[in-house]
């Protein structure tokens, strides 16, 4: 096969270009800044149907890697930037696909779209902008790619894992709290998580079997207690993890909607509502059972100079 990778210069993009190579296919990276790897330059998010035609002619399969900081704060109304962002380039994409033959693809979506089948009741895309651009990416894709183009939607939690210095855009604050003598302490709860690694081959294994599934992907569930201590064991600096109590964690979270609604800004994940979210156990059964201790020291690693340690 010969697949074109969206956002293969990126963590997970970058995997998928790796185990694909390795088992023997031809891959296209695209991204939107020239990058070692970067096969070709194209900002996918205004390129056009005919240019998309044009740098998917000639492949079998397409998958699309990029993604959106569901967590920044944006001036009210964000609904339309965030399907600029996470829809419209999805449903052009696999519109220009269709139109060149292609027989497979995937997007790499989010484990929320999963726990929105799963409880409907908590009617999280009705209450948050991202989850809700999410659900529409994978409808409005599949559309847009017809019955001939089967595409697969895996459903990522936490991801661990490195490609260069491209790292997680939530590692950071992780890593400087991890190494700080501040005290760590987490809420109950808790969220599967899987490496890069892993994710890229279950995006192979779709890709290879042209399938059309959902397919949520977890390696290990964590509570966020057990998901902490092992950053902090990564890091070298294995010490205590307090617990923060539920109602703390609430006042906090509140707080920081007040704050953003005082600005006129919304963020895609809604913060009146994330700790119904982040107080629950965002669990995937049935896991990989791959370990994630190397993409966890990967993410953080141990030693002076390490990303994320203050200088």
């Amino acid at each position: 096969m010969r697949i074109l990778v969206v956002g293969g210069s990126g963590l997970i993009g970058a995997h998928v270009v790796e185990v694909l190579r390795e088992r023997g296919h031809a891959t296209t990276s695209v991204a939107r800044t020239a990058q070692q790897g970067v096969d070709s330059l194209l900002d996918v998010g205004s390129a056009s149907t005919d240019d998309l035609r044009s740098l998917l002619a000639g492949h079998d399969g397409v998958v699309y890697a990029t993604r959106t900081d569901e967590q920044r704060a944006l001036p009210k109304p964000i609904y339309p930037q965030f399907r600029r962002e996470n829809v419209d380039p999805v449903v052009r994409l696999f519109t220009a696909a269709r139109a060149e033959g292609l027989t497979r693809g995937v997007i790499m979506g989010s484990y929320y779209t999963y726990f929105d089948r799963l409880h409907p009741q908590w009617r999280l895309g009705e209450r948050h902008t991202y989850i809700r651009c999410r659900l529409e990416q994978a409808g409005e894709g599949r559309a847009a790619a017809g019955p001939g183009l089967p595409v697969a939607v895996l459903e990522l939690p936490f991801v661990f894992g490195r490609v260069g210095d491209r790292l997680p855009n939530w590692a950071g604050p992780l890593d400087r709290w991890a190494r700080s003598r501040t005290p760590l302490v987490a809420p109950t709860g808790g969220s599967a998580a899987a490496s890069a690694r892993s994710v890229a081959e279950v995006a192979a294994d779709a890709l290879e079997q042209a399938s059309g599934a959902d397919i949520p992907v977890a390696d290990e569930n964590l509570t966020w207690h057990d998901m902490l201590a092992r950053i902090a064991e990564a890091v070298g600096r294995r010490r205590r993890v307090g617990r923060l109590p539920t109602g703390a964690a609430r006042t906090a979270l509140r707080l920081g909607g007040a704050s953003q609604a005082l600005g006129r800004k919304e963020s895609g994940i809604n913060p009146t509502y994330l700790a119904d979210l982040l107080l629950s156990e965002l669990f995937i059964e049935p896991t990989t059972g791959r370990a994630l201790d190397a993409a966890l020291r990967e993410t953080f690693p141990s030693g002076v100079g390490a990303p994320g340690t203050p200088s």
